[in-house]
């Protein structure tokens, strides 16, 4: 008998067998076996979903294209609601019964005198055959000074008055003597080269947002298939999108105008793909544990629909607030980007799966991931980034803190409002034949103010009009049909965008507001300007506290806390200043703007809290789910890392969207983009990086608090490790797959 070992005489447990170098995945958990989930990744309901998506898609898909039907882009399309000029517009639609008119000036400049007076004369009977029925044509105009001629040709408001603009800007051009120069303008020429702005801009912003997404897709994903899928379905939320802001808009009252119609595009896009980046990457997940793809889509969308759900809550939530805005432009902006993301939302959440299921694993081929599968690769750089956080936290906040700071320090002193010849990135014509009108006659000669009052008061108020310092004249006398309102055209001394031209056109109305019985009230673009500078003051002060407050409730609701939603919400306010610091720096610096538009912090402040807490959203969710199984400290740290490729893809996808909209040739439209971009970039790479992680490990689990998370416990793994290479599943967090 052979004798006993010294291993087996000092009773030494076996030694343990060596760790494999990669571990294999645990038993995964059992999904959801019935239910809409199950529906929607199984595998007779995703057929399903389909047949039912591509016939709501050819029924219903010849009404996207009607959506320009539906825009309004009158005169009160981008006015407050219950301004005094907006009421004036209103009332002037009266005056159409016999006809509106609304007048094109032509100004003739350079070259020499006497044949600029006959340039201008032989014009003006070419232009007749263009002139309004029942009008004639005064002649030219000469400044005082001698050096112009301005003919005003009144155009028919009903019979096309921009094919009758382009016929006179080819009279206007041909046989022009050497040096002379003719520019039209006026209030035909100004709304003919607004509207040039939107003409096609739908199809152009979408043409460019699907470029834009399918390059990041394929840098993202490097598959040469994978790619395709997120953008079709992105695809059937953009024809959903449509249909149901046009039904909306036709039947439920919701306000559209070209610029949010353009917009809508963008964010669809936009939200879409960072929806569709969330699920793939959880579905990548589940992939590597279930050799099931149904099962694996069906957890995927279990564990993510939380997130999402907030998501879109708080985009919708947040853009509804814009209803309680006075300018029509921002509530138009704010009601139709919430339809979008709800229409993007119902479409990643149903056709996403069920194309991602039936096209099966190879979609993600080169880097298919099998259930089981081992996986190469070494130390993740987001756990390298989560470690240098965690080892320092109040450092790492205060830092961050620190640079947003100095950021929003370029908000200090910010010039507000743009003038008519800064509304535009390229200058279009109208804008210069102001400009030398403006040169040579009373400023206000292309744009007059305008009064609409009793027609048995005229005499009255033209007396207090004329009173009136920094009006120049009072002209053009019309009634309504019934002879029971009159309107004059007040020319004022000052260019109408000036600051003097603000101060006359406040006196005019004090002025005509004390005639009896008069019920006069004053409009035209200086108005306008006045009366949308108020609205955007008064409209800061009463939807930003609302969008905080609704923002807040999501959050409280996700998180089940009240710490880390004020916490999320502080730090949301501080990136907004900063980007908003950032931008203007931008604006004046290097894109040449003159300042920023009225309408820019509103709308700015809104979209980067609905769409910038989003990130934060899927990081703290995920957190969350991490600090349940293994404690605060290492929750943050897991979900920093678990989280950190999916959302900067994501973030950087909206960014890039967002600047497609930067290239717009309207500047307030360029600025939104810029901003909105500048924001999700800090959002992405700052806030939910650095400073929401550091806050959150610094407060430690007060920031659950009163939730049961917010109650100590020990926990299976220690929370001073540092973060390990390898996910609850058993696979390095960094591998390209998790991602």
């Amino acid at each position: 008998m052979a004798a006993p070992s010294k291993r087996t005489q000092r009773h030494e447990p076996p030694a343990p067998p060596p760790r494999p170098a990669h571990p294999s995945p645990p038993a995964p958990p059992p999904g959801p076996r019935s239910g809409p989930l199950a529906f929607l990744a199984g595998r007779r309901g995703k057929w399903i979903v389909l047949a039912v998506w591509l016939l709501a898609v050819m029924a219903l898909g010849p009404l996207a294209g009607k959506l320009g039907e539906v825009q309004d882009a009158g005169s009160n399309a981008f006015l407050p609601r219950s301004s005094e000029s907006a009421a004036v517009n209103t009332e002037l639609e009266k005056f159409r019964s016999e006809g509106e008119l609304i007048p094109a000036l032509v100004v003739y400049t350079g070259g020499e005198s006497d044949e600029r007076r006959a340039k201008a004369a032989a014009d003006r009977r070419a232009f007749q055959e263009y002139a309004a029925t029942g009008q004639r044509i005064a002649p030219p105009a000469q400044s005082r000074d001698g050096e112009a001629q301005m003919t005003v040709v009144p155009l028919s408001y009903d019979d096309d008055p921009f094919g009758a603009l382009d016929e006179i800007r080819e009279i206007a051009a041909a046989n022009a003597p050497p040096g002379v120069e003719a520019h039209i303008g006026g209030p035909a020429g100004s709304l003919q080269d607004s509207v040039a702005v939107f003409d096609d801009i739908d199809g152009t912003l979408m043409a460019a947002s699907a470029l834009v997404v399918t390059l990041l897709l394929l840098l993202i994903y490097r598959s040469p298939v994978l790619w395709l899928v997120p953008l079709v379905a992105v695809a059937f939320a953009a024809v959903l999108t449509q249909v149901g802001t046009y039904l909306l808009a036709r039947y439920g009252g919701l306000p559209v105008d070209p610029q949010s119609a353009g917009i809508l595009m963008v964010l669809v896009f936009g939200i879409g793909t960072d929806y569709a980046l969330l699920l793939i990457a959880r579905y990548r997940e589940e992939l590597h544990r279930h050799e099931d793809r149904h099962e694996a889509m069906q957890l995927a969308l279990h564990r993510c629909l939380p997130a999402l759900l907030a998501s879109v809550g708080t985009i919708a939530a947040g853009m509804c607030a814009l209803a309680l805005a006075d300018i029509n432009s921002s509530r138009s902006l704010g009601l139709v980007a919430a339809v979008g993301a709800a229409c993007a939302f119902l479409a990643l959440v149903t056709v996403l799966p069920a194309l991602l299921v039936v096209a099966g694993r190879w979609v993600f081929w080169p880097l298919i991931p099998r259930c089981g599968a081992p996986v190469r690769g070494g130390r993740s750089g987001w756990a390298r980034i989560a470690d240098l956080v965690a080892a320092r936290p109040r450092r790492s906040w205060l830092l961050s803190v620190g640079l947003t700071a100095v950021l929003a320090l370029g908000a200090v002193g910010m010039s507000f409002g743009l003038n008519q010849s800064e509304q535009f990135q390229t200058e279009p014509e109208s804008v210069v034949a102001q400009e030398r009108v403006s040169a040579h006659y009373a400023s206000g000669a292309s744009d007059p103010a305008v009064v609409v009052a009793r027609a048995d008061a005229e005499g009255a108020v033209t007396s207090a009009v004329e009173r009136v310092d920094g009006v120049d004249e009072v002209s053009g006398s019309r009634r309504t049909a019934d002879g029971a309102l009159v309107s004059l055209d007040v020319v004022l001394e000052d260019a109408p965008d000036s600051e003097a031209a603000k101060e006359t056109v406040a006196e005019l109305r004090t002025a005509v507001h004390a005639v009896d019985g008069a019920d006069a009230l004053v409009g035209g673009v200086t108005a306008e300007t006045v009366d949308t500078q108020r609205a955007a003051a008064r409209d800061l002060v009463v939807v930003i506290p609302v969008v905080l407050l609704v923002v807040l409730g999501v959050l409280i609701w996700l998180l089940r806390s009240l710490v880390a939603p004020v916490l999320l919400l502080a730090c949301t306010v501080a990136s907004n200043l900063a980007a908003l610091g950032a931008s203007y720096f931008l604006f004046v610096h290097v894109l040449g703007f003159a300042g920023i538009d009225w309408s820019i912090p509103l709308m700015g402040f809104v979209f980067l809290t609905a769409l910038g807490i989003d990130y934060t959203i899927f990081l703290m969710t995920r957190v969350r789910e991490e600090a349940a199984l293994h404690g605060h400290e290492r929750g943050v740290r897991n979900g920093l890392v678990s989280t950190g490729g999916v959302i900067t893809s994501a973030g950087i996808v909206l960014a890039a969207t967002f600047a497609v909209i930067g290239s717009m040739p309207l500047v307030t439209m360029a600025q939104l983009g810029v901003l909105a971009g500048v924001g999700v970039l800090l959002d992405t790479f700052l806030v939910r990086t650095v400073m929401v992680p550091a806050l959150a490990l610094d407060l430690g689990d007060r920031t659950w608090w009163p939730g049961r998370l917010s109650r100590p416990r020990r926990t299976a793994e220690s929370a001073s490790e540092p973060v390990s290479e390898y996910a609850p599943d058993g696979f390095p967090r960094h591998h390209p797959e998790r991602v």
